[in-house]
């Protein structure tokens, strides 16, 4: 699944660009980092890590989990660069 999730990200990657790196952390099923273009299940340090679980990422993608309503009920927690995080919104958009 985490594999599937890098592939659509590395598409979204190549089409638009990402400044900064953030790390999706699920926990045991492992994390995702974009950076410099890429997207990665290597495990590094970031200027932002928003944990959450595999499920909730995959509604994040999918529209159906609103970013700033997962934050107001904690279903993803965001640590370091908010202005990284924020930035997601282009991305995914």
């Amino acid at each position: 699944m985490l594999e599937q999730i890098v592939e659509r990200m590395q598409q979204e990657l190549a089409a638009k660009s990402f400044d900064g790196s953030l790390k999706f952390d699920c926990g045991d099923d492992g994390v995702i980092v974009l950076r410099d273009g890429t997207a990665s299940t290597e495990d590094q340090d970031t200027d932002c890590t928003i944990r959450m679980t595999l499920d909730n990422l995959v509604k994040l993608l999918t529209g159906k989990l609103n970013p700033m309503t997962g934050v107001m009920t904690g279903k993803l927690k965001v640590s370091g660069d908010m202005g990284v995080a924020m930035k997601l919104g282009k991305l995914l958009g």
